[in-house]
């Protein structure tokens, strides 16, 4: 008995090793089986939809978690992990994607982002939805806040894209489906984009609606420039059509004689009512400002800069509204340039003639009134005025000789007192004028052409 003991404490030594050995060779092909039975479970949900997939093995049990987007999916996942050869158990985690009562789904845009929160149906529509803006909107940060969900509406994807594509035209806004109701709020961002949202709305799958559509137009701005160093006057913004377009850029080129109408204008829808019979006057009163900006936007008119002499100013601030359509608001900020050096009466004369060269005080045909496109010209020629206080001045009429030399001498006499008229009115004296009229006996070229006929109607200032 004793040698036997002997003899078992020299083997049980060396069964250790083995023991060791069995137990780390049966680990590894333990380990080896379940991460083959994972990666086949996994193979056997390539093809199903379902959300946070977990898979774990233990031996040959599998546990299963995910969630799932209908019963079906969820009994239909589970199945094919069961149907995995070797897996002997499945303990089921998987539960349904919770459901969204009523299904909200948003889009808002701001300046630098686009936010998109609510609810989305898949993960595939989640994404295609997350990189719809940035295709779009050239790369704008997108910042996703969307939640699975399940309820979604038939067609939900089909018009959650149709209505970001609309997003791009916003300036800002928020765009919001509740189950098959569309909500639209924000600012179009180009005049124009508010209509071409409300024609693709047209094209919303069948069910979906519009409840509300509050998109907002920007503003209907048109500006004016001038600029007395340049010798420019710019014109940008927008006006109605092509007619208008050109009827605005004449008017300009008839009331800014000496300066260069740059063109800058588009056409576009939302012009308000009466728009080219505000900007006419507008512009009339720019003409008249040293330097000055004038900013019609929707019915509003803002003019600011500086009149020629404090008449002027008076005249703009209190007068022009009154020229206004019904319903436009005007706004002048009008200040007085500083008066000009004094001149003596030879220099005064050649400024006279330096205006009367590049403009010419216009009146209706056949008739002593002044149109008030000539506005800015008498202004200078005021301003001028001024600047020799103690110089007497002889305001002459002209015309063409087209009909009796009578009705000429008399138009043309008219006519120069009608400019008497308004310098007086304007503040100088009546004592420093006197209008004559040479009616069609002093031509300045052949009365046998238009263009002859047009350089002979003309009035003249001199001084004696």
């Amino acid at each position: 008995m004793h040698g036997l003991f002997k003899w078992s404490g020299k083997w049980w030594p060396g069964v250790i090793p083995l023991v060791v050995l069995w137990g780390l060779a049966a680990w590894t092909s333990t380990a080896t089986v379940e991460a083959d039975l994972a990666a086949r479970s996994n193979a056997a949900l390539k093809d199903t939809v379902l959300d946070k997939r977990r898979i774990s093995v233990d031996g040959r049990d599998v546990r299963f978690a995910a969630n799932a987007f209908s019963e079906d999916g969820r009994l239909s996942a589970v199945a094919s992990v069961e149907a995995v050869p070797g897996v002997r158990l499945v303990n089921d985690g998987t539960r349904l994607v919770p459901e969204a009562k009523p299904f909200v789904w948003t889009a808002e845009r701001d300046v630098v982002r686009v936010t998109l929160g609510g609810n989305a149906p898949l993960p595939s529509s989640k994404g295609k939805l997350t990189e719809a803006p940035k295709a779009g909107l050239g790369g704008v940060e997108v910042v996703d806040q969307m939640v699975l969900a399940r309820g979604a509406p038939l067609r939900f994807d089909a018009a959650a894209m149709l209505l970001l594509d609309q997003i791009g035209k916003l300036k800002d806004g928020k765009i919001t489906i509740t189950d098959t109701k569309v909500n639209l709020s924000g600012m179009a961002r180009e005049l124009g984009g508010r209509e071409a949202i409300a024609a693709a709305l047209k094209n919303l799958p069948e069910g979906f609606s519009i409840a509300a559509n509050e998109i907002k137009a920007p503003p209907y701005i048109f500006q004016a420039y001038k600029d007395p160093v340049a010798a420019t006057v710019t014109l940008t913004g927008y006006v109605p059509d092509n007619n208008v377009h050109a009827a605005l850029v004449a008017a300009a080129g008839r009331k800014f004689f000496t300066e260069k109408v740059v063109d800058n204008l588009k056409a576009s829808i939302g012009a308000p009512g009466s728009f080219s019979a505000a900007v006419v006057p507008a512009l009339g009163a720019l003409s008249r400002l040293s330097t000055g900006t004038l900013v019609v936007s929707d019915r509003e008119v803002k003019l600011s800069g500086d009149a020629l002499y404090e008449g002027a100013a008076g005249q703009i601030r209190d007068g022009l509204g009154k020229d206004f359509p019904q319903g436009w608001q005007y706004k002048a900020e009008v200040t007085v340039k500083p008066a000009a050096a004094p001149v003596d009466p030879t220099v005064c004369q050649q400024l006279f003639s330096e205006i009367l060269s590049k403009g010419k005080i216009r009146f209706e045909s056949g008739k002593a009134d002044i149109v008030p496109d000539s506005a800015g010209l008498l202004d200078r020629l005021i301003e001028t005025a001024l600047r020799c206080p103690n110089a007497t001045i002889e305001i002459a009429g002209h015309t063409d000789s087209d009909g009796e030399e009578a009705a000429n001498q008399a138009l043309s006499e008219r006519r120069a007192q009608a400019v008497v008229e308004y310098l007086v009115r304007a503040g100088l004296p009546a004592s420093r004028f006197t209008a004559v009229g040479h009616g069609s006996t002093q031509p300045l070229a052949g009365n046998d052409t238009d263009e002859g006929k047009a350089q002979n109607r003309r009035i003249e200032f001199l001084v004696k």
